[in-house]
């Protein structure tokens, strides 16, 4: 039985190198990818070009005129060593509306019969954490979300449903995620953010990045009607918690 020693370098095509930190996800091997991330945007290797981070490892696209990719792999792997590359300050706090229930929560009666709890528990259960986004990706903007509390963790759908709408809450497995833009879904729906986690007419297109912490508070459909407006147009921003508000 061979046992794998990380951080790994492993190759992803001609031009781009992935470090794994972990098999297996973890908050401390996604902080290492976030940490080594942060550091190599601070102080570029020379030659990189672009770094994608992942629940466990951090791709790194390069250009192999300037380096080539062993030379590449050493230089990651130095700069995991020499730096206490699990460190990362806190990301950005924000709190998001939610409307549970409606036409948007396809799952959550099931769900709570499932778990042989009220809704209301259900939902009480979800709004008590504190979540953090481990990585962008699936679909523009899609954000996985760590935090769940494990009496929701719940496997995914044997079939998928072909859409789901954009803002739409869902729990897959041990993870709570937002939809970002309509398409089809196999996680377990609970309702829906007005919040638009991609829109390419915005300054920033996206809302969120990997690092960012988030709170749920339930809404009204009224008011969910009353933001949509708002956080749909191209000029919404959203601004994080601070002070007594991110205690």
């Amino acid at each position: 039985m061979t046992t794998t020693i990380y951080p790994r370098i492993v190759r992803s095509g001609d031009q781009a190198l992935a470090i794994e930190f972990s098999d297996t996800v973890s908050e401390a091997a996604n902080r290492q990818v976030l940490a080594l991330d942060r550091s190599l945007a601070q102080a570029p290797l020379p030659g990189t070009c672009e770094t994608i981070p992942t629940y466990r490892s951090l791709t790194v696209i390069y250009d192999p005129r300037q380096i080539r990719g062993n030379a590449l792999g050493l230089e990651l792997l130095r700069r995991v060593q020499q730096e206490e590359t699990g460190i990362v300050p806190p990301g950005r706090l924000f709190s998001f509306p939610v409307h549970y229930g409606g036409a948007h929560a396809a799952d959550l009666r099931e769900l709570a019969e499932m778990k042989q709890l009220s809704v209301e528990a259900v939902i009480d259960l979800h709004l008590a954490a504190e979540y953090r986004v481990y990585m962008i990706g699936f679909a523009p903007g899609f954000a996985y979300l760590g935090g769940l509390a494990e009496t929701l963790h719940t496997p995914r759908l044997a079939v998928p449903r072909q859409r789901i709408e954009a803002g739409a809450i869902g729990i897959g497995g041990r993870q709570t995620s937002i939809n970002s833009v309509p398409g089809p879904s196999g996680w377990r729906f609970l309702g829906r953010t007005p919040y638009r986690l991609f829109n390419p007419l915005r300054r920033d297109p996206f809302l969120l990045k990997a690092g960012d912490r988030i709170r749920f508070r339930a809404i009204e459909a009224d008011e969910a009607a009353a933001l949509d407006a708002s956080a749909g147009s191209s000029d919404f921003t959203l601004e994080p918690l601070t002070g007594r508000d991110a205690t």
